[in-house]
């Protein structure tokens, strides 16, 4: 009796970005609107460098997709640009980073597990973020975008620029094979490089790579969080 042959599963491949670097307090202090702050020096140099890779490793994208905030669109334009692509970035709402509500109203002795637990270990669906959107509602908006570009059966390759909340719940949801745990502590450096494979069932993920950062691979000069740095500014930002 013959062995029957077997058939190697059949995955796509999802890139996963984070934006490059920006700016988020000015030079007096005041605070830039996220939902427009642009990059920085630094962020523009870390998306063309995201660009060179892929460009140097023959990658190519059939979809292009990023949240719409300025900061990944821009990011994703830089990234096409170094590869010699003219490719439209798609627009969807639904990955814009996890809302908040206005730290400058918080009481000063909520301020830190404001500003850090929402990404902190594994995190609870009810925790908010800076008093705003809870994880459970991050999960709600991001999941079914999720589903909607695995049902879309015309791509191979997917590029999604979008953000470090976005980020991880896109990652955890990969890590627990379709589930809705929250890794808070999964690090998502500006302007880094996930690759994931996906299937034809809803459980099968493959997680290839995790916080590739092209001008840093080894992390070497960082050991806080994004947020964690972000707080410190806040603070400086408000004379504390």
């Amino acid at each position: 009796m013959s062995t029957p042959a077997y058939q190697l599963p059949k995955r796509r491949r999802i890139y996963l970005m984070r934006h490059g670097d920006v700016t988020y307090f000015d030079k007096s202090g005041g605070t830039i609107d996220p939902e427009r702050v642009p990059l920085n020096e630094k962020g523009r140099a870390q998306a063309d460098a995201a660009g060179r890779v892929f460009a140097q490793q023959n990658v190519r994208f059939d979809r292009v997709i990023a949240s719409g905030l300025p900061r990944a669109v821009e990011t994703a334009q830089r990234v096409l640009a170094q590869m010699g692509t003219d490719a439209a970035v798609e627009i969807e709402p639904a990955w814009e980073e996890i809302r908040s509500g206005k730290p400058g109203s918080l009481p000063l002795a909520d301020l830190e597990a404001a500003f850090l637990s929402a990404f902190d270990g594994i995190v609870a669906e009810h925790v908010q973020f800076l008093g705003g959107e809870t994880i459970g509602e991050l999960f709600d908006r991001v999941l079914p975008a999720l589903a909607a570009l695995r049902n879309d059966a015309t791509w191979d390759v997917a590029l999604l620029v979008l953000h470090g909340g976005v980020n991880r719940a896109i990652l955890s949801h990969a890590i627990t094979a379709g589930g809705r745990t929250f890794f808070g502590h999964l690090a998502q450096s500006m302007g880094c490089i996930n690759a994931l494979d996906v299937g034809a069932a809803q459980r099968d993920w493959v997680v290839r790579l995790i916080n590739h950062a092209p001008l840093a691979p080894l992390h070497r000069e960082v050991r806080n969080t994004s947020m964690e740095l972000l707080y410190a500014q806040f603070l400086q930002s408000r004379g504390s």
